[in-house]
């Protein structure tokens, strides 16, 4: 999977660019000074970070009361599990028999 997905699928015209700030503390500007281009350093982190991000609550943390109803009923048919493998957490469905093993 390309890590620049979000650029895929622009045309060849120039887009506007917008500039965003944030603030950072000096141990995070200690890291960042010697970086030869921070804006594409930080624009790749960001594009990282997005790609990973829960699609249910798009890396907010939070679910908000609706999205949470929608959670409890989805929950009524499917469960948490542990996997035995990678130890990562997933979901799966309990209204099959069978799980199929992505491992």
């Amino acid at each position: 999977m390309c890590r620049h997905s979000a650029y895929q699928g622009r045309t060849m015209k120039k887009q506007k660019e917008h500039v965003i700030t944030f603030k950072a503390d000096q141990a995070l500007m200690r890291q960042l000074q010697d970086i030869p281009n921070r804006s594409e350093f930080i624009r790749e982190a960001v594009l990282k970070a997005l790609e990973h991000a829960c699609p249910l609550c798009k890396g907010a943390g939070v679910l908000t009361p609706g999205q949470r109803s929608h959670w409890q009923e989805f929950l009524a048919d499917h469960q948490l599990e542990t996997c035995h493998q990678c130890k990562s957490l997933h979901l799966v469905c309990m209204s099959t028999t069978a799980a199929a093993d992505v491992h």
